[in-house]
Formats: C-alpha cells, structure tokens, sequence
C-alpha cells in the first residue's frame, strides 16, 4: 500500500483524531502543512480537495476525502482495523456509534470552547481570553462528565469493556484540556481520570501527542 497523505496542520483536534487513527492502523502517511496564517486552506487547490476551505483533507490514490469521522472509517476499513468500529456485531457498533454521536453533540461543543479560549487563541495570538465564554462551558463539560463518570463506572470504555473510535475521538481536545487550569474538571472524575490515563498509554496517541506538546509548552 501506499504513503497516504492528511492536509492539515497536527494541532488542529480533527487533523489529530486522523493520525491516531493511521497510526491505529500502522499506515504509512505522510502530513502535508497548511499554512493557515496564510490562509492556504481557502486558495483554489486546496478547495478542489475540501470546498469548504477547513482541514483536513485526505488523498490515497484517486480517494480524495475531507471531513473527519468519515476520514477515521474509511482508514479503519481500508487498513482492517474495523475493531475499532465493532463492525460485525451490531450492539457494539451502536454502543459505538452512540458515543461517537455523544462526542460530536455533547462533548465537543463544551471542550472545543475553553480549549480555544485557552489554548488555540495564544498559540495563534488571536487575542485575549472571554472568560465569560469559559466559564458558561466549563459549567457544561461539567454536566457532560457527570454522564461520562457514570457510564465509565460500568465499563472499561465508551462503548464497552473493548477500546474504540469513540475514546479515540475524545484524545486531542482533551489532552489540549488537560493542559490548562480545568484539567481538574477530569481530575476531580475518578472513572473519566482512569479512562483517560488508559487512552494516554496507547501508542497510537503516545505518537500524537509528541506532535502536540511543542505546542502548548
């Protein structure tokens, strides 16, 4: 097989949740820079691989792919790892996709919040924090771990006692999370701390990571 290629930049959580999924995969990939000061995801050759301008994008061959989670399904397949979709048994690929969905709808809208606020906005300089916007979604992830905190007092993980995508998911605006001042919003969660130190050991996300810290240190 191929070298595969991701259009983006390592720091963006969507381009992030892509390569753990590759490096899941043990695929052979190569991350193309977009240079997003420049804008370079708006010029007109990276619109004929995303049309709405953001990243990633995604090239194998003829593929070419652009949203995230499709982007995750389409490496799991190809590189038969759809163990981590549980496709072949329908109540856990629902459990799945449940919280895939739980992710994309509950948690994400709240982290995304504070991790821009307190994370993105001073590694690009994009001003100085609201905390008003910070504080009204740190109130929200609470709510959202509560859930979390119960759910993972029954299983191991997300879906099941069995790692998947959907923990998968969770990886890069957590790790963005825990490292601000509201890392005890997890902290202060024994079953979401637990699950979470399970995730950070993977070296899927081990590998990920060290693209990330550079970052925020």
């Amino acid at each position: 097989m191929g070298v595969v290629k991701v259009y983006g930049v390592a720091a963006s959580p969507y381009v992030a949740t892509v390569l753990v999924c590759l490096e899941e995969a043990g695929a052979a990939y190569e991350l193309v820079p977009v240079d997003m000061a420049a804008r370079e995801q708006k010029s007109q050759h990276h619109l004929a691989r995303n049309p709405f301008g953001k990243i990633p994008a995604f090239e194998d061959e003829e593929v070419t792919l652009f949203e995230s989670r499709a982007i995750q399904r389409y490496v799991l397949r190809k590189y038969n790892r759809t163990d981590l979709l549980r496709e072949g048994n329908l109540e856990e690929s629902a459990m799945v996709d449940v919280w895939r969905e739980v992710e994309a709808h509950h948690y994400e809208p709240a982290i995304s919040h504070i991790v821009r606020e307190c994370v993105i906005k001073p590694m690009i300089g994009g001003g100085t924090r609201d905390q008003a916007i910070v504080d009204e979604n740190v109130e929200k992830l609470k709510k959202v771990l509560e859930v979390y905190e119960k759910r993972l007092s029954d299983s191991v993980y997300l879906a099941g006692d069995f790692i998947s995508v959907a923990d998968l998911n969770h990886f890069p605006y957590t790790y963005f999370l825990m490292t601000t001042e509201y890392a005890t919003l997890v902290e202060s969660c024994t079953n979401v701390k637990a699950w979470w130190e399970r995730l950070l050991v993977r070296p899927s996300v081990r590998k990920v990571a060290a693209m990330l810290a550079p970052l925020v240190t």
